[in-house]
């Protein structure tokens, strides 16, 4: 587009400057017609510079984002030994409580490699370590055979297309909550949410989640450190990992400000959540506009970073079957934990001591009908959705896995759960979206009474006191949570 701007403006330039000169001199005759020999050549010119924009407009540039699998770690300068340099202090004494050793997909992708792929002329904006994956973005539509042609590239997968463009992100308005009415209650109008899954005798013996860190994997969270009913809540920072959209996550989406609300909301007498003690990182890994396999890549990422830092427990309220490029769509056999790059991931993480609760999904309802990746990965909690009169909802995506592993996992309060919206206001919403997130923070205040325990025993008790944990089945899973029997059966472990 410059350069016709530019050629619009020298054109102009030379008819402003004939009809001065022939203001000046009252018409004289050959250079009117030099005049009158431009004007349809201007004409044109205009006429077809705004062509030209419209057809940049109608074909704007496309950037491609490729998953590059990488050989090895050969060479790397990173040592299992020394540890120190790629995980927290704080994510080393996770592992050690929990037995945990150091390995090499613990290792970072090797910078040499790294370098390597930059030379093609990509740019990496994201990367894996477990995976031992590049997320690269560029414009070259020849990059997958440049790629391949590298010695330390074993495969590489487009996992994105898009228009390249700007999008203005504006913040919802806050509603006067200062004269919200208290409730008879310590919970208030989230009563029901901790109730339905007997969590209030773990708070009542002083476990409400001190001392753990959960990270919150979602969209956006639109004005929560704004939102006066979320001053109390302890976000220790924030992260996006989402490309190409550089964003202000607190003007993004407000799902994710439901979802930490139904944890980490404490203004007892008006919302208190399940775990209003535990300390938090929001990490927007969900790009709303498109659905895509990159949003595995950064969701992947997400996770290796909240496992760097030492984060306890990730919430994920976030499912992917179908996307925007059809060849991209998961089938009901690729539901076994091992096909999805993100339920790879996902699968990995107990393994690393990190709980993950996930929302089951909302296609109960609908022609797919079976959970999402990653709510079908191994050794996780895949969490269904209650109404009120402890029926499931009928949204509430169903199992089993593919594999005939029993999904749901457990089921909590979803439909509806009382949340904090992005304008301020409490209300009512429903989805496995929040029935995860109800249960997550209780799973803080279970570990925090049983910290002798690991993300595998956590994991195993809390399916194992579900209400129908003899008799699983594809709709309630293990059955509805039980904290109390949790915690009470955990004492004695």
């Amino acid at each position: 587009m410059i350069h016709i701007v530019c050629r619009h403006r020298f054109i102009l330039a030379i008819f402003a400057a004939r009809v001065n000169y022939n203001c000046k001199t009252y018409l004289i005759s050959s250079d009117m017609k030099k005049v009158l020999f431009l004007l349809p050549l201007l004409v044109y010119c205009l006429s077809s510079g705004v062509a030209l924009a419209q057809n940049d407009q109608a074909n704007p540039v496309r950037e491609h984002l490729y998953r590059v699998y990488l050989t090895d770690k050969k060479g790397t300068p990173y040592s299992i030994a020394k540890p120190q340099a790629f995980l927290s202090s704080k994510a080393l004494e996770r592992r050690a409580r929990q037995g945990i050793s150091i390995d090499a997909t613990d290792l970072p992708v090797n910078p040499k490699y790294e370098k390597a792929v930059e030379k093609q002329g990509m740019k990496v904006v994201g990367k894996s370590k477990w995976h031992n994956t590049l997320l690269v973005a560029t414009t070259d539509s020849v990059a997958a055979e440049k790629l391949t042609a590298l010695a330390c590239v074993k495969e590489v997968k487009r996992v994105h297309s898009y228009n390249i463009k700007e999008e203005k992100l504006t913040r919802a308005k806050l509603v006067d909550s200062s004269n919200a009415v208290a409730d008879t209650t310590y919970y208030g109008k989230a009563f029901a949410n901790i109730n339905t899954i007997n969590g209030i005798p773990l708070h009542n013996a002083g476990f409400k989640g001190a001392g753990m860190t959960i990270a919150i994997f979602d969209g956006g969270f639109m004005n929560t450190d704004v939102i006066p009913l979320l001053q109390n809540v302890k976000v220790l920072g924030t992260r996006d990992f989402v490309y190409p959209r550089s964003t202000d996550i607190f003007a993004d989406a407000d799902h994710g400000t439901m979802v930490l609300s139904c944890m980490g909301a404490n203004q007892p007498g008006l919302i208190v959540g399940t775990a209003p003690e535990a300390s938090y990182y929001l990490i927007h890994t969900e790009e709303g506009p498109y659905e895509s396999w990159a949003e595995e890549d950064f969701w992947t990422m997400g996770a290796e970073y909240a496992d760097s830092i030492g984060v306890d427990i990730i919430n994920s309220s976030l499912g992917y079957h179908s996307f925007d490029d059809k060849a991209q769509n998961y089938r009901r056999q690729d539901l076994n934990g091992r096909t999805a790059f993100i339920s790879q991931t996902a699968s990995r993480l107990a393994d690393k001591g990190i709980v993950l609760c996930n929302s089951a999904g909302n296609s109960g309802q609908g022609t797919w009908k079976k959970v999402g990746v990653p709510a079908d990965s191994h050794n996780i909690l895949a969490v269904g959705a209650l109404s009120p009169n402890r029926n499931n909802a009928l949204f509430s995506s169903v199992g089993p896995s593919h594999d005939g592993r029993v999904k749901p996992d457990v089921m909590s309060l979803g439909a509806p759960a009382t949340v904090i919206g992005g304008t301020g206001k409490i209300e009512g919403a429903n989805g496995t979206s929040f029935a995860s997130p109800v249960l997550c923070g209780m799973v803080a205040c279970l570990w925090q009474a049983l910290p002798h325990l690991t993300a595998h025993q956590i994991l195993n008790l809390i399916r194992q006191t579900a209400n129908q944990a003899d008799d699983p089945d594809n709709i309630f899973g293990y059955g509805i949570a039980d904290f109390e029997k949790a915690y009470n059966t955990g004492k004695q472990q």
